[in-house]
C-alpha cells in the first residue's frame, strides 16, 4: 500500500507541471512597453492585443513602463516569474544596444531572456533640414569631407540607434560630423526644421509628416530596398554603402525558462497578430514594417544586430546619457 501511495504521489507532482501547460492560459497576459502610452512601441502593442486575445481566450492588457531609453520595462520583464504570463515588446535600445554601454543594463539579454518575434521594422532615413543646400547624399558627403566637423548632425540622445547609426554613417563614409544629443525625436525634428542641426537619423513616423511637408529632405534610406512611403529615395545599398543599415525594431522576448509549449503558443499567438492583414495594413500606416518571424529567425537577428552595434560602440567609444 505504501509504494501504490508512493507512486502516486509522484506521478500528480510529474502530471502537475504539464497539466498546468496545457491549461496555458488561464489568466490575463501582460505585455510591458517599456516607453509611454501613445508612442510607436504602444500604438503596436495595443494593435495586437486584441487579436491576442480572441487567439488565446484570456485577456491580454498593456503595461506601460517607460524608463532609461526602454531599459526599465524590460528588466521588469526579466525579472518575471517564467510562465509566460508576462512578455514585453523590447526595442534595439534596450535589448541590442543599452547592454554594450558603458552604463550597462541590470539584464544581460542573452541569459535573462529569450526571443518570440519581430514585431516591427521602423526605418529610420538619412534627412536634413530643408534649409541646407543638400540635395542628395554625395551633396552632404563632399561638403562634410570639405569641412571636416562643421556639420551637426543630431540624434535622440547618447547611445541612442539614432546616435549609433549616424556613427555607422560616418564610419562607411570617411566623414566627421559634430554630433549634437536630444532628448527625443520631437525635439530632434524641431532643430532640424530650424536647422540648429543639418543631418538627423530618427524613427521614420516621427520624420514622414515634416519630410511630406517639406520642411526636412530625406537624402537616403538604410534599409534593404526601396520605401513605399518614400519611392523616390535611394537607398543607401543604392548608393554604394551596404553597411549602413539604420533600421530600428521592436520585437516581443519573454523572461528564461518559460517553458518551451508556452513560448511556441505566445509566438504563434503574436505572428498570428502580426499578419493579419488589417493589423499588418494598420501598422504599414504608421510607417512600420510588420514582422512575425520564428523565434529562431529573431534569436539569429538579436544576436547579429548587437554585433554590430557593439562594434560602432567600441570604434567610437560611444557612452551613453
Amino acid at each position: 500500500m505504501l509504494r501504490i501511495f508512493a507512486a502516486t504521489l509522484v506521478s500528480l507532482f510529474l502530471s502537475a507541471p504539464l497539466a498546468a501547460h496545457e491549461q496555458f492560459p488561464s489568466r490575463p497576459i501582460r505585455i510591458i512597453v517599456p516607453f509611454t502610452a501613445g508612442g510607436p512601441s504602444d500604438l503596436v502593442a495595443r494593435l495586437l492585443a486584441p487579436k491576442m486575445t480572441a487567439t488565446l481566450g484570456q485577456p491580454v492588457i498593456i503595461d506601460n513602463r517607460p524608463g532609461a531609453g526602454g531599459v526599465t520595462g524590460v528588466d521588469v520583464a526579466a525579472k518575471a516569474a517564467p510562465d509566460g504570463y508576462t512578455i514585453v515588446l523590447g526595442s534595439a535600445g534596450g535589448v541590442a544596444i543599452s547592454p554594450q554601454l558603458d552604463r550597462g543594463t541590470p539584464y544581460d539579454p542573452s541569459r535573462d531572456l529569450v526571443p518570440l518575434t519581430l514585431g516591427v521594422l521602423v526605418p529610420e532615413p538619412i534627412v536634413v533640414s530643408s534649409a541646407t543646400p543638400f540635395r542628395t547624399l554625395q551633396d552632404l558627403l563632399a561638403a562634410a569631407r570639405a569641412q571636416p566637423g562643421k556639420i551637426n548632425q543630431g540624434s535622440t540622445g547618447s547611445g541612442s540607434l539614432p546616435h549609433l547609426a549616424g556613427e555607422l554613417l560616418k564610419n562607411a563614409t570617411g566623414i566627421e560630423m559634430t554630433h549634437v544629443p536630444y532628448r527625443g525625436g520631437a525635439p530632434l525634428t524641431t532643430a532640424l526644421v530650424q536647422n540648429e542641426v543639418q543631418v538627423g537619423l530618427a524613427d521614420l513616423p516621427i520624420l514622414l509628416p515634416q519630410i511630406r511637408s517639406g520642411t526636412i529632405r530625406a537624402l537616403a534610406v538604410g534599409s534593404p530596398q526601396r520605401l513605399p512611403w518614400l519611392p523616390d529615395v535611394p537607398t543607401m545599398i543604392e548608393l554604394g554603402y551596404p553597411s549602413v543599415d539604420t533600421n530600428n525594431w521592436h520585437g516581443f522576448v519573454a523572461p528564461s525558462r518559460v517553458p518551451e509549449s508556452i513560448l511556441q503558443r505566445l509566438h504563434d499567438a503574436l505572428a498570428g497578430a502580426l499578419k493579419d492583414p488589417q493589423i499588418s495594413r494598420q501598422l504599414h500606416d504608421q510607417g512600420a514594417v510588420p514582422g512575425g518571424n520564428s523565434r529562431a529567425e529573431f534569436g539569429q537577428f538579436i544576436k547579429a544586430e548587437m554585433a554590430k552595434w557593439g562594434e560602432v560602440i567600441r570604434r567610437g567609444n560611444i557612452r551613453a546619457d
